[in-house]
């Protein structure tokens, strides 16, 4: 049971380090881009930002999810 409880509390850490680990890639690319990408895809509806953000996002979680592992 304590072995259950371990991986468990584990999964959660990795969970939580990967996702901030994302959230932080993302605001890095955000900086780096010209505009503001939230407003570009929420407020202008600008569906080739939405791409490029979806793209670097599903891109930046493969790579931590291969550093986590």
């Amino acid at each position: 049971m304590e072995h259950a409880i371990n991986n468990a509390l584990l999964s959660l850490l990795f969970a939580v380090l990967g996702f901030a680990m994302l959230f932080a890639g993302y605001k890095l690319f955000d900086i780096w881009t010209p505009a503001d990408l939230s407003q570009k895809i929420f407020e202008e509806g600008n569906v080739a930002a939405a791409v490029m953000l979806g793209a670097f996002v599903i891109g930046l979680a493969i790579v931590v999810a291969a550093a986590i592992s």
